[in-house]
């Protein structure tokens, strides 16, 4: 496909994707159910019709919530992602890559080891502490890199977070030593996680990516502008300074959110806008709303793939989206470098 060729009705076709895999991670499982016995159970519990079952407890207790979050927790890591490879015109840079995941994943072990809660919301003192780490992680990165550099440069701040993020992990290992009867639940949660999500992490999530996805992609003229250069974009009047902050604490927030619901899963962000991209071109317009349902089928698959591969084991989906995103990067990253030396 030609990257002048996208049309913007092509996200009718990436929107029917996102429907169809997301009715094919409900279907698929330990146990196997008919897609259109589940569309039929899904459509009477929208219009709220009585209906029982043992496929009904399944796909409306245990699937359709944890495919829900899946697919927003995908959809919310990408679009981090694609616009942090944008700002710092860096295709590398991601939560992970600049320490803002470890940051979050530090608050939210904290807030397990020491069984920190809030009773009007469940997982809330996990969600906090996680959003407070990647906050705090931010600003200390941001400081560090003023201090070394008065003009924020992106290098300088790549370089900060791959040594923040380093230490962050150390930290999390000495935890994750003294976790003592805990040391199972943090470490599954580390690898990982959205066996057990419900409706209302759905909800907390679709809010965030409402809120803070909304800011980001606001912003794709100024991330065009920022791909030639920072001193471009200050000659056409883009308020540098307010555009990286601003976009840098909602990505930050957001992932904060995804953290505290389904644990570090690494890839996402890194993998899934370098994969748009080769269908949308470089135009953050175009870029980022098809980075959104692409983010959400990337993880959709992975989590398939997490329960089906070894079931009725399933595998952490970090892991998956470990070993998954790390073949594909490195096709991507090979064709790239193959496609200039032809050039």
């Amino acid at each position: 496909m030609k990257k002048e060729g996208f049309h913007p009705l092509a996200y009718l076709g990436f929107f029917g994707a996102t429907l169809v895999t997301l009715t094919l991670c409900v279907c698929a499982g330990s146990v196997a159910l008919p897609p259109l016995d589940t569309l039929q159970v899904i459509g009477k519990a929208i219009l709220g019709l009585p209906q029982e079952g043992a496929n009904v407890a399944i796909i409306l207790s245990v699937r359709l919530p944890r495919v829900l979050c899946v697919a927003l927790t995908g959809a919310a890591l990408a679009l981090c992602g694609g616009v942090m490879q944008g700002l710092l015109r860096n295709p590398l840079a991601d939560g992970s890559t600049l320490g803002v995941s470890a940051g979050a994943s530090l608050g939210a072990v904290i807030a397990i080891a020491l069984s920190i809660s809030f009773p009007f919301l469940q997982l809330a003192g996990t969600m906090v502490m996680a959003i407070g780490g990647a906050i705090l992680s931010l600003a200390v990165i941001l400081s560090l890199s003023y201090k070394l550099d008065r003009s924020f440069s992106t290098h300088t701040i790549i370089l900060i977070g791959i040594i923040y993020g380093m230490f962050i992990s150390g930290i999390l290992s000495l935890l994750i030593a003294f976790a003592g009867e805990k040391l199972r639940t943090i470490t599954y949660w580390t690898m990982g996680s959205l066996q057990g999500s419900t409706y209302t992490n759905a909800l907390v999530l679709l809010i965030a990516l409402i809120i803070f996805g909304t800011v980001m992609l606001l912003q794709a003229q100024e991330l065009n502008a920022f791909s030639v250069g920072e001193s471009n974009a200050r000659s056409v009047g883009v308020n540098v300074r307010r555009v990286r902050l601003s976009i840098l604490i909602s990505a930050s927030v957001l992932i904060g959110v995804c953290v505290s619901i389904g644990g570090s899963i690494g890839f996402v962000g890194l993998v899934t806008p370098h994969i748009v991209r080769l269908l949308t071109g470089p135009n953050h317009k175009k870029l980022l709303p098809a980075t959104v349902f692409g983010g959400a089928i990337f993880l959709m698959l992975c989590d398939l793939a997490a329960r089906v591969i070894v079931r009725p084991v399933e595998l952490p989906i970090g892991v998956v989206t470990s070993l998954i995103g790390a073949v594909v990067f490195t096709v991507i990253l090979l064709r790239g470098r193959k496609g200039t030396a032809h050039a």
